[in-house]
């Protein structure tokens, strides 16, 4: 029987599931909207899916060895617990025992992580930074977090927060609005691009752009970024001050932590991946001059399925038949 792991990514608004081979191969994939679903309404979800898969990979002649789980969030490794901000009711989902307690799991390794450490798990095992040692994924989307990847071990820290860089401080003075999200996520997330826009155009009524097509509350980064392709002015203002946050953390990840690569993901990164030329050329003003030279920056090779590959990536660390 060949043997899988099972793979699954939990997100905000859905649940990704799938069946990996030791080679990287995704064996029935599906994806399930959460629909509102909270607190234990999630969990029990999850445990439907792992169930669904464990039939499958069963009627598949597939033996399983381990279950990962991506969460969005921070996943507590003394505790089992997970706090995903997200999901209503998971400020400290005691996830690990729920899944620990399905009477088909007793026989499988169970291990889940952040979202930010399975990208960059994945990009680092069949994604855009494949046998890297030294790697940081860098997830740009309503928030900001990065995934660390430091001589071939994750980097989680004292309490399993490391990687919460949405709170770099890149600007001063200190702003009351930095402490929801910090600095960096206030201006450089896909809610910070909305935001400054919205800014902007309070400051300027004569503004007659396309960014005035909506009220100012329904403005998206999507939106600044439609704007941008047609030229717009507000919009180039908007987008040219998130490159230069984006260059000034690059800089100090470099000059840090002294990477092979910086992975670029997240819904913004879409997009902004045309900026990443400048970002770079922003971060050599900052950076460590000998490490800025020796960094690559590159767009995510897996998308919106980087979690899911690391899930898997989890999984099969924690079955032992893969090393670092």
């Amino acid at each position: 029987m060949t043997p899988v792991v099972l793979a699954l990514d939990l997100g905000g608004t859905k649940l990704a599931t799938a069946l990996f081979t030791e080679e990287g191969q995704a064996l029935r994939k599906d994806i399930v909207p959460l629909q509102q679903r909270s607190g234990r309404e999630v969990g029990a979800l999850i445990c439907a899916q792992i169930n669904a898969l464990l039939e499958a990979a069963e009627d598949g002649g597939y033996l399983p060895q381990a279950i990962g789980v991506s969460v969005p969030g921070i996943y507590y490794a003394a505790s089992g617990r997970v706090w995903a901000p997200n999901i209503p009711g998971w400020q400290e989902y005691p996830l690990l025992e729920e899944i620990s307690s399905l009477p088909a799991t007793s026989r499988l390794v169970v291990t889940i992580d952040s979202d930010r450490a399975a990208y960059i798990l994945g990009e680092t095992w069949q994604g855009a930074a494949k046998g890297c040692r030294n790697a940081i994924f860098l997830a740009v989307g309503t928030g900001i977090g990065a995934g660390i990847l430091v001589d071939g071990h994750l980097l989680r820290g004292h309490g399993d927060v490391a990687g919460a860089i949405g709170w770099l401080a890149l600007d001063r003075p200190y702003r009351p609005e930095y402490k929801a999200c910090g600095c960096f996520e206030y201006y450089a997330s896909g809610a910070g691009i909305a935001c400054l826009a919205r800014e902007l155009l309070a400051r300027e009524p004569d503004y007659r752009g396309p960014l005035r097509a909506k009220p100012a509350e329904q403005l998206t980064a999507p939106d600044v970024f439609a704007a941008f392709a047609q030229g717009d002015g507000l919009a180039i203002r908007v987008l040219d001050q998130c490159i230069a946050f984006w260059g000034m953390a690059v800089a100090n990840l470099v000059s840090l932590f002294n990477p092979e690569q910086i992975i670029f993901g997240g819904g913004v990164f879409g997009p902004a991946v045309q900026f990443l030329e400048r970002i770079a050329e922003e971060a050599r003003l900052w950076a460590q001059p000998i490490s800025i030279t020796q960094v690559r920056l590159v767009a995510s090779a897996l998308g919106g399925e980087a979690g899911l590959y690391g899930a898997a990536r989890l999984a099969w660390l924690a079955a032992g038949k893969k090393t670092w």
